[in-house]
């Protein structure tokens, strides 16, 4: 049976890789919005995998810290916290100097009528962390939407395809990697550009929100046909190993999982588990916002937990009571509004 704990132990189970990696990273990790969705599974993560390779090194994790639950679940797991709004300049410049720092502070949902706000916080902040932290390694998360829609078979956009943000939340994205890639290019600064496409964690993502609405019987719009997501556990240690990966000029990958998901094949599968009968909307289309991460593959193995896995687990946690976050991705919109 599922449970909290039970969930977060198995996001945050550390492999062999990722403890012979931690070995090479030298000093400190800072993670910067390290209260978000993903950035506590990240925190626990690293401070797991230092544990078991028998190194002494700080996990910092800096947020403002809203949840309280997150702020227990980091103190029982040996990270550090400091708490700071990253927005001010003050509390950004007391922050301490490390050699490596994960960067996952950004805004998406509440773009829509407060696009000022999104653009301060995606590429206003960046250039901030950029100028105190251009001696340090930085893997910066951003996101697979500053990509084109592609063909369904197309096997989904590669690092070398050509960026075309829809919308303003793409756009800051964009201007979030421009702003680091400046000041890599001015300082030499060392930058692992992180392209993330929909982490999974049961409590939230694109199979959560698809769970919700076959148990709320809410329709599901089928008009965006198909996703690619990972495993949150994955997509962190990806995160973390990505430190050693970090280069001048920045390296840019994509990080999702292999498959290609059609919703509708999803929501019959999650609603098969749960004896529910999923309710259709709209037409299927023939292009989707489709990562290829098979360069993230050949550099950090396969995702732990493959798709139908995956779909499985989404089933059984709602089935046995799991909460959902309340946060939905938005998967199916096509237009850029957030």
């Amino acid at each position: 049976m599922w449970t909290e704990k039970k969930l977060n132990d198995v996001l945050t189970e550390p492999t062999l890789a990722m403890v012979e990696d931690m070995k090479r990273i030298d000093g400190d990790i800072l993670v910067l919005g390290a209260g978000g969705k993903m950035g506590h599974t990240i925190c626990v993560l690293a401070s797991k995998a230092m544990e078991r390779a028998g190194i002494h090194k700080k996990v910092i994790a800096v947020s403002r810290f809203h949840d309280p639950e997150v702020r227990k679940y980091l103190e029982e797991n040996h990270v550090e916290m400091i708490q700071a709004d990253l927005q001010d300049l003050k509390q950004l410049e007391n922050l301490p100097e490390v050699p490596n720092v994960i960067y996952m502070a950004g805004r998406k949902f509440g773009t829509d009528g407060q696009e000022w706000m999104t653009w301060g916080v995606n590429s206003v902040l960046p250039a901030f962390v950029g100028e105190k932290y251009k001696k340090s390694r930085i893997v910066v998360f951003s996101s697979g939407n500053i990509y084109p829609m592609v063909p369904l078979a197309s096997g989904g956009c590669t690092e070398k395809d050509k960026v075309a943000p829809v919308g303003e939340y793409a756009q800051s994205c964009l201007a979030r990697e421009r702003t680091f890639e400046y000041y890599s290019s001015r300082y030499g600064t060392k930058v692992f550009m992180y392209r993330l496409n929909f982490a999974v964690d049961l409590r939230y993502g694109v199979l959560a929100d698809i769970a919700d609405k076959i148990m709320n019987q809410t329709p599901i719009s089928v008009t965006t046909p198909c996703f690619n997501c990972i495993w949150q556990g994955s997509a962190a240690e990806i995160g973390v190993r990505g430190l050693l990966h970090a280069s001048n000029p920045p390296k840019i990958m994509n990080v999702t999982g292999p498959e290609v998901i059609s919703v509708r094949k999803a929501a019959e599968k999650i609603g098969g588990f749960l004896g529910r009968e999923p309710i259709f909307e709209g037409e299927e289309g023939n292009d989707a916002y489709l990562n290829n991460a098979s360069q993230a593959m050949e550099q950090f193995g396969y995702p732990a937990v493959p798709a139908d896995t995956l779909i499985r687990w989404q089933a059984e946690w709602v089935a046995d009571g799991g909460r959902n976050l309340g946060l939905p991705t938005h998967f199916e919109e096509r237009g850029g509004r957030y």
